[in-house]
């Protein structure tokens, strides 16, 4: 296996974590390199579901090494969990888990301020998780934020979260909020901190090490193309490079090591949360939702629901590079017909084949459709390809010439071996 980007090519929820588990079987070492705990990447095997949030979807395959990046905001607290909750579903973490030492910090202060901030914006809201990670990326940006190597110098840490307590508690009441304890987050972080200091350490170093041996290495990307903070839906979108770029810059490890970019995309669209999403379609909605679908794995919010969009997953293989695409989801397609298609934009009465950057224009936009022929049968037992009914392949074959990539994985259930690999 090459080294290897994989991207969402939508707005997330595109069924990364199934893809990278599958992956994970022909590669060495999963990197996470971006956003924080308001990621979810569900992978289910043997019967068992794991939701994941900040540890990469490759811990449950035991001879792989996961390594969360320094572009990570990472809340010590909720990693700690979520550590212990996979050793006690019988897991082993220890020394295949490494932790960037230059990795940022989520904090309580950034929650809240997230959650006041969303709370003043009223019907403007972004739809966050109001998990802190904006504002943690945001005192990043400022270069004020705490870092995990912080947090292994207690004296350090304590010194400098104080002040920063001090800080955002004027900020805090001015909004009508209260205040913050020094002492219990103090304690409570630096306690967090002696847990999860075996697994931290200088990361690039590592990896750059791992690739002088020839290892194979498969980055993870969390949320998707349309969240990047750059090349998103702005302002709808999240606080981080979600894009093929930001593997490069939240692992250290240089662009012309990389191999090849596979992008994921579901046989239809969804999103969650605020923002013009040109497709969405209520009763498609409603009948994935009655089939028990589409519903959050960090907030359990009941995701928008809408027909393909392939003028945006065109743009997403554009800003990407992506050469090879997975289709995901394509049993929850099987009982209906026709199905749409949107391959162009109208826009003031004019044809749009990028999606706008301005939010307005782009919840103007109606979509221009083709309609396929459903199939009408169950794919979730399907093997191969050519198990597939015929309408189904011609389906996928159409989406990977539209979007303009290798189609090479297609998903017809949740279970690692729902997969079919061309």
């Amino acid at each position: 296996m090459a080294n290897t980007i994989l991207v969402g090519a939508q707005w997330g929820d595109e069924g990364k974590g199934k893809i990278i588990d599958v992956l994970t079987g022909n590669a060495d070492v999963v990197v996470r390199s971006q956003g924080g705990n308001n990621a979810g990447h569900t992978v289910i095997h043997g019967g068992k579901k794991y939701v994941l949030h900040l540890i990469p979807s490759g811990i449950l395959r035991r001879s792989k090494t996961c390594v969360i990046g320094n572009g990570v905001v990472i809340d010590p607290l909720a990693l700690v969990v979520e550590i212990e909750g996979l050793q006690k579903l019988g897991i082993p973490v220890g020394k295949n888990l490494l932790i960037s030492d230059c990795a940022h910090l989520v904090l309580p202060y950034h929650r809240m301020l997230d959650e006041q901030r969303e709370i003043r914006k009223g019907d403007a809201k972004i739809g966050t998780t109001k998990r802190g990670i904006g504002p943690a990326y945001g005192d990043k940006a400022a270069r004020t934020g705490l870092r995990m190597a912080d947090l292994m110098q207690p004296e350090l840490f304590s010194k400098k979260l104080q002040a920063k307590i001090r800080e955002n508690n004027s900020i805090l009441q001015a909004f009508g909020a209260k205040p913050i304890s020094f002492r219990q987050v103090n304690e409570s972080y630096l306690e967090a901190g002696a847990k999860l200091r075996p697994f931290v350490e200088n990361t690039v170093v590592w990896l750059h090490r791992a690739l002088q041996r020839g290892k194979n290495i498969l980055f993870e990307g969390a949320q998707g193309t349309f969240l990047d903070i750059d090349h998103g839906t702005y302002p709808y979108v999240t606080s981080s490079n979600t894009t093929a770029g930001g593997a490069c810059t939240g692992s250290g490890v240089p662009p012309h090591r990389m191999d090849v970019v596979l992008g994921v995309v579901k046989a239809y669209t969804t999103r969650v949360g605020e923002g013009a999403l040109p497709t969405e379609d209520a009763k498609l909605a409603d009948m994935l939702h009655e089939m028990g679908r589409e519903f959050g794995a960090t907030t359990g919010r009941a995701r928008r629901c809408g027909w393909f969009d392939a003028v945006a997953a065109r743009y997403a293989t554009m800003i990407n590079g992506i050469d090879e695409l997975a289709i995901t989801n394509l049993d929850g397609l099987d009982t209906v017909d026709p199905i749409r298609v949107c391959v162009g934009y109208r826009l003031e009465g004019k044809r749009v084949d990028v999606p706008p950057a301005d939010a307005a224009q782009l919840e103007n936009c109606e979509p221009i459709y083709e309609e396929m022929r459903g199939w009408k049968k169950p794919t979730h037992n399907a093997k191969k390809f050519t198990q597939l009914p015929p309408a189904a392949r011609d389906y996928v074959r159409a989406l990977a010439g539209h979007i303009g990539a290798k189609l090479t994985v297609v998903s017809v259930g949740p279970e690692r071996a729902q997969t079919i690999i061309l």
